[in-house]
């Protein structure tokens, strides 16, 4: 019983986690900030005409928000000739992985796009990356995990247990599908499925265009395999195995920039925005008990 209401009330407990761990360090590092960084610092940065510039996918993808700003921003800066799109990600939620491969798609229209994955680059955070002009991966890196998956729980026995019922009125046929509280239907679970088989036919189809690859052969670089980089440039999924500075060097060459000068990222902004975006995923996760589709790699958090 106490494992059922400790489920119901994850996310709460998640936010007040957070607020009991981040609030008094976020106020206390506020003060510092502004006491301690002068006033024509930020002056001088901004007189640093950047012509490159970094950002960084990281974490679970369950809001992409702050992601998009960041691209928008960099296809919009006229002084910005390419972007290094870096990732570390075991995927998330289809829709925002969706948004931020087609906001990539975009950029690169406009700007070169060299993609790095400094660790993982799986699932949606590879669905993200897929447009780029380049994607390397450091040597250590796992890559690929192109599947999709829905999960939910059956509580039907925990709830007769507890002595719990549900009563349920509705309007249409499959508007119950996917309840927590009893085994699924079989015609529900066909409908389910022919959700996740279409959603699985645009990833790899989506796949195969951006990497020139033959969607005929989908079993070979999708199927929800996971390569190493090694593995995954022999099936076409990434261009090269290298650092950090070689993805650099790479956009610098694409962008044909004579003097690079990368854009600064003001430290405080984003030590905050790792701190809410840390918040987020995990209240999320807590979240995730409800039915979504995810395109997830789940060998990190089962290992990690």
């Amino acid at each position: 019983m106490f494992n059922f209401f400790k489920t119901i009330f994850s996310p709460i407990i998640a936010i007040l986690d957070f607020i009991t761990k981040y609030f008094k360090t976020i106020v206390f590092l506020t003060i510092i900030y502004f006491i301690t960084i002068p006033a024509d610092e930020n002056l001088a940065e901004g007189k640093n005409h950047a012509n490159l510039q970094k950002i960084e996918l990281t974490g679970p993808i369950m809001d992409a928000t702050k992601t998009l700003e960041d691209i928008q921003k960099a296809k919009d800066d006229k002084n910005i000739k390419g972007v290094l799109f870096v990732v570390d990600s075991p995927g998330g939620s289809v829709a925002p992985s969706v948004e931020l491969a087609y906001a990539i798609k975009e950029l690169k229209d406009v700007k070169p796009v060299v993609v790095y994955a400094s660790g993982v680059i799986a699932s949606g955070s590879y669905y993200a990356s897929i447009w780029g002009n380049k994607i390397i991966a450091n040597p250590g890196s796992m890559v690929g995990s192109i599947g999709v998956i829905m999960q939910g729980v059956n509580t039907k026995e925990l709830m007769d247990k507890i002595g719990i019922s549900t009563q349920t009125v509705k309007a249409g046929k499959y508007k119950e599908s996917g309840t927590p509280t009893r085994k699924w239907f079989d015609y529900e679970e066909k409908q389910l499925q022919g959700v996740i088989d279409d959603t699985y036919n645009m990833f790899i189809s989506d796949v195969a265009s951006a990497r020139n690859l033959n969607v005929k052969n989908h079993t070979l670089f999708a199927d929800a395999k996971i390569f190493t980089s090694k593995q995954a440039k022999e099936v076409g999924l990434i261009d090269e195995v290298a650092t950090l500075s070689y993805a650099q060097n790479s956009l610098i060459t694409l962008a044909k920039v004579e003097n690079p000068v990368w854009k600064k990222e003001d430290k405080f902004e984003k030590f905050m925005n790792k701190l809410i975006s840390e918040a987020v995923s995990n209240i999320s996760m807590n979240l995730m008990s409800g039915l979504k589709a995810y395109w997830f790699y789940f060998y990190r958090y089962k290992k990690g």
